[in-house]
């Protein structure tokens, strides 16, 4: 193999140096110092299913339209995945060049696209997602045992240490399988428990080493199947403790008379803590029709006895888990108080987006601000949040920007209007409607914008810097090290560790026809892993 990307999700120097001074990692340490390695600046937003999709084809949101966990549809929404991703991936381009390939476990590549090699999609896809080539799945099931998407930690309940460590090295043992049945020139392979494992258990040190530990185990497995001339480590974004306050997006705009609400299930549903808990037990994020209970508690909730003031009862007393585990989801969520989406002029409509999306009349459906209202109501949006600080008198974003600023190419209208950028990533952003502005964060560990970056090999010059490597530098970086040129149309550039190829006009990105799949599954994980509690 000529080069071998690896992905570790969510890693960064301040959560990685500390396991590889206590040799909880040879391998990647053995990796480390032969590289030359630094940070990775991540983009806006730092976020598994937009940042990676950046990665692996170069460009930015804007140019391949996948924002977040979720797709648009007017005021409905579902999962993304990858038929969202509307630019061509680097294998992709190999592949144009006759270059054949191996990825395994990258997030946002369920359906695969058809290449010479093989493709076992990674998160954002059901547990038996649909590979390239057909029935591979399958047959890597068949050759090392059990396979799956997601792992313990993805699931309710405390993992076992063994299950976690088990899950994580069949990465390295499906790997190991594709490379030896289809001999690639690249090879992509990624770690997502790397970084579920700071969302579902941070202060958890055995689990931690457990995680690292066991993908340790795996890349060994990798590099000795592979045998590659170039590594290439790479992360999507940093993570850290949250030290700040949560923000509580919509319940500012509702302060600010820009956002309507709603009760009585009539609104888009903005996940409340009890509904919450019973996604996480794995249930259905399906709507039914209401039944009788349904009814009877949308109208309690239509005369202001909503979830939230139920649970802010209950939850003192200690019975909120319960109630949660009795209460029917369809029940609490006909109670919840939700954003009224089509009433409303500005709402932020998925934390992960890192924005605010305006309700503009000819766009939205029921769009209430009109065109020549459009530029006052987010210079307004603008003004309000840039001048926001926390209960402790700090600004409370480093940075708000009309979305123009962050984002370039085709896709830029499916961006949030107003791009709002947390003070050092400290502030955890909640669109809840739970009364206040301001609580506390409900995760103590999340997204950091730096993340990592190190190369080795005989095309990697290890006399050069990697200061200032982004994001969108590694697609490009990646093809010059297999001498194909990078796309024209690609926001990053070759990074100075490597020769730099030209850039080069590609075909352009069509729809392969990849049939969509069914979501509620892959909700409901995310839902479990706290992603899609609000909306």
């Amino acid at each position: 193999m000529r080069t071998l990307l690896l992905g570790l999700d969510g890693t960064c120097h301040p959560v990685l140096d500390p396991l590889l001074d206590d040799g909880v990692l040879p391998t990647l340490e053995s990796v480390f110092e032969r590289s030359v390695t630094g940070a990775l600046t991540s983009q806006l937003p730092p976020w598994t299913p937009s940042a990676w999709p950046s990665l692996y084809t170069g460009v930015n949101p804007g140019k391949h339209g996948v924002y977040g966990f979720l797709r648009f549809d007017g005021y409905d929404y579902d999962v993304v995945d990858a038929t969202d991703v509307r630019a061509h991936s680097l294998w992709e381009l190999l592949d144009y060049h006759d270059k054949s390939s191996v990825v395994v476990n990258v997030p946002v590549t369920a359906p695969a696209s058809e290449i010479d090699g093989a493709v076992i999609p990674g998160y954002v896809s059901p547990e038996d997602p649909p590979g390239h080539p057909e029935g591979i799945l399958d047959d890597v099931r068949e050759a090392i045992g059990e396979y799956s998407v997601y792992g313990p930690m993805d699931t309710p309940g405390e993992a076992e240490l063994g299950d976690i460590a088990a899950h994580t090295r069949t990465r390295g043992d499906a790997f190991a399988y594709l490379v030896d049945r289809f001999d690639p020139d690249f090879g992509f392979l990624e770690f997502q428990q790397t970084d579920t494992v700071f969302h579902r258990r941070p202060t958890d040190e055995a689990a931690i080493e457990c995680v690292f530990s066991s993908v340790d185990d795996a890349v060994a497995t990798a590099l000795e199947a592979a045998d590659p001339d170039n590594v290439v480590v790479v992360s999507d974004h940093g993570i850290g403790e949250y030290n700040g306050h949560e923000i509580r997006v919509n319940e500012c705009l509702r302060d600010w008379d820009l956002l309507e609400a709603t009760a009585g299930g009539e609104g888009m549903p903005s996940w409340d803590a009890i509904a919450r808990r019973r996604l996480q037990r794995g249930e259905s994020g399906e709507k039914p029709s209401p039944g009788v209970l349904e009814r009877g508690v949308s109208l309690l909730a239509s005369v202001g006895v909503t979830s939230q003031r139920i649970e802010a009862v209950l939850e003192p007393l200690g019975l909120a888990e319960f109630v949660a585990s009795v209460a029917p989801t369809d029940a609490v969520r006909a109670g919840t108080e939700q954003v009224d989406f089509p009433a409303s002029q500005a709402y932020m409509r998925d934390r992960i987006e890192l924005g605010v999306r305006l309700n503009v009349a000819g766009r939205e459906p029921d769009g209430v601000v009109g065109p020549d209202e459009y530029d006052a109501v987010r210079d307004t949006v603008i003004e309000r949040f840039s001048a926001l600080e926390d209960p402790d008198g700090r600004p409370v974003f480093e940075a708000v920007f009309p979305r123009e600023d962050v984002f370039e190419g085709p896709y830029v209208e499916d961006a949030p209007d107003v791009v709002v950028v947390p003070r050092e990533f400290e502030n955890f952003l909640n669109g809840s409607l739970l009364g206040e502005r301001f609580g506390i964060p409900r995760e103590s560990w999340n997204h950091k914008r730096d993340g990592l970056v190190a190369a080795t090999g005989p095309d990697i010059d290890a006399d050069e810097s990697l200061a200032d490597a982004h994001l969108f530098d590694i697609a490009p970086t990646v093809l010059a090290t297999l001498g194909v040129p990078r796309s024209d149309l690609m926001d990053g550039r070759p990074l100075p560790v490597v020769d730099s190829t030209p850039a080069e006009t590609y075909p352009d990105y069509e729809d392969s026809g990849r049939a969509t799949r069914d979501d509620h599954e892959v909700a409901d994980r995310l839902a479990h892993l706290g992603y899609l509690d609000e909306s």
